[in-house]
């Protein structure tokens, strides 16, 4: 199954021109707060790949903007497409592991995971629990069974990227453009400049 996946420094490459398009797209709309124009604060994150992704372990830099009016500068973090919030784990480990994992549950070999994925079982449990739990009841979750019909939210995250089109490759990006809006609470409408990037 994992091999369907070609994680490798192009897959990041492009993430991170995306992240990139984001970023400048927040920036030139200023702050949310005061509406004070915002400069980067960028900052490096050492993320974790597992088995799936060692590619993108590398020294990441997550976006950050930061308000130069005086009396303000509050952050402004735009979402990503590489990271899923503050968790450790990239973004797309996140749900390949998590798709993995419900498929091993089915075959009864669930022991199987972290030789498989190089995350340890616990972890992906809480993800499992968090696709079935605080996910469903996000926005994005809301949207996503707008656009997509026949998504189950017990087999999350895998009823959604069974839905979308391409190679598994492409199904795995749209799914990172769609949970980008839930990896940022200081910008707000942040599905709008994820589509405007991709």
């Amino acid at each position: 199954m994992l091999d369907q996946f070609d994680l490798g420094h192009d897959f990041f490459e492009k993430l991170a021109l995306v992240d990139e398009g984001i970023a400048r797209a927040v920036a030139a709309n200023n702050c949310p707060a005061c509406g004070g124009r915002l400069h980067r604060g960028d900052y490096e994150r050492k993320p974790r790949g597992g088995l799936i992704a060692p590619k993108g372990e590398t020294s990441v830099t997550r976006f950050s903007l930061c308000c130069g009016r005086e009396g303000c500068r509050k952050r402004a973090l735009p979402p990503s497409v590489r990271f899923l919030g503050r968790r450790v784990y990239l973004g797309v480990v996140v749900i390949v592991a998590s798709i993995v994992a419900q498929a091993l549950t089915e075959l009864g070999e669930l022991g199987e995971l972290r030789s498989k994925t190089g995350v340890p079982a616990r972890t992906v449990r809480r993800w499992l629990g968090w696709w079935s739990g605080p996910f469903v009841t996000t926005e994005v979750f809301v949207t996503v069974c707008a656009r997509l019909v026949g998504v189950a939210a017990a087999e999350l995250p895998s009823s959604i990227v069974e839905r979308l089109e391409g190679s598994p490759m492409e199904k795995v990006s749209a799914m990172l453009d769609l949970l980008a809006p839930l990896t940022t609470r200081s910008v707000p409408d942040g599905s709008r400049y994820v589509r405007d990037a991709a």
